[in-house]
């Protein structure tokens, strides 16, 4: 059986109503009902699980994808790194005069020279030139050859440490096996030329090679001082020809003010006397006007006959 409920009207307008049992008010002093703890956790305990996991779904679907996307862009960078890395390295190519070495060693063969043959006292044509040949593609072979000495204890670190990719480490190996291949056949033809310059040829050629470099060095150096030599002469002789030009220019100007200075005094001087020739005109006529009011008026200041009257 239900209490009584008492309804009381309060001063605002609102209404509440009290439980005979209790003393119980379900509203705030602005007309809104409280939610006690209880109501509070009957509203949690209705809400769908689902919610709950779709939110956790969705979370995790954003990190998965933060950590994809930050994965990926590190492994981008790592094999942009390797790209680079590759690139034309040790994409040598041997020099021209390799082909040139063989085209004469042709001629000098179709010519009668065979290899291994005695130079003697006086060294043959063929010899003399086969010699200079050989001795050429070795010097233009220099810069591959130093080139692979370079970079062979970094390539083989970086291996050994699997910090470089493949398609680098097989350009690698491809060039060095190419430059031993070219260093031990120049040694081969070098004993052909002569028999035992195979031992000296590569030093020959080194120290060769250095004197070329110091020389091009030096004629660049030459070239440079000389061009500075040019620019320096070029600097003064334009600073001269500014300085004869500002001169000419303050003669013209101090030209052009004297002249300006005359014109001025000519007009000036023109101005005076048209003043003065203006004045006088003025003068003579007020002589005038004055002559003939004295005219006007008769001799001795008297009037004339017949003047009023």
């Amino acid at each position: 059986m239900s209490t009584a409920e008492e309804a009381t009207v309060n001063p605002d307008g609102s209404t509440t109503f009290d439980d005979a049992g209790a003393n119980y008010d379900n509203t705030t002093d602005s007309g809104i009902p409280n939610m006690d703890e209880e109501a509070t956790e009957e509203i949690i305990k209705g809400t769908d699980p689902a919610l709950y996991l779709a939110i956790a779904v969705v979370c995790f679907a954003v990190i998965f994808v933060f950590i994809q996307m930050r994965k990926k862009r590190k492994s981008d960078e790592i094999d942009s790194f390797f790209s680079n890395l590759d690139g034309d390295k040790f994409n040598l190519q041997l020099p021209p005069s390799v082909d040139d070495y063989y085209e004469t060693k042709a001629k000098c063969e179709k010519a009668g020279w065979e290899p291994g043959q005695s130079t003697g006292a006086q060294p043959s044509p063929h010899h003399r030139a086969l010699a200079q040949a050989l001795m050429k593609r070795c010097i233009d072979d220099i810069p591959i050859v130093t080139h692979i000495q370079r970079e062979s204890p970094g390539m083989n670190k970086l291996y050994s440490q699997s910090m470089c990719s493949v398609k680098q480490w097989k350009s690698y190996q491809a060039a060095e096996a190419m430059v031993s291949a070219e260093v031990e056949e120049v040694r081969a033809e070098a004993d052909e030329i002569e028999p035992g310059w195979s031992q000296v040829i590569w030093r020959q050629a080194m120290q060769y090679s250095q004197m070329l470099k110091q020389k091009e060095e030096q004629a660049k150096k030459a070239q440079a001082d000389q061009q500075r030599a040019i620019a320096a002469q070029k600097a003064a002789e334009n600073e001269k020809n500014n300085a004869e030009q500002a001169k000419r220019d303050a003669i013209k100007a101090k030209v052009d003010a004297e002249k300006a200075r005359l014109a001025n005094a000519e007009q000036a001087e023109k101005d005076k006397a048209a003043k003065a020739e203006k004045a006088a005109q003025e003068l003579l006529k007020a002589e005038e006007r004055e002559k003939q009011s004295k005219n006007a008026f008769g001799g001795k200041g008297g009037l004339k006959k017949g003047f009023l009257g």
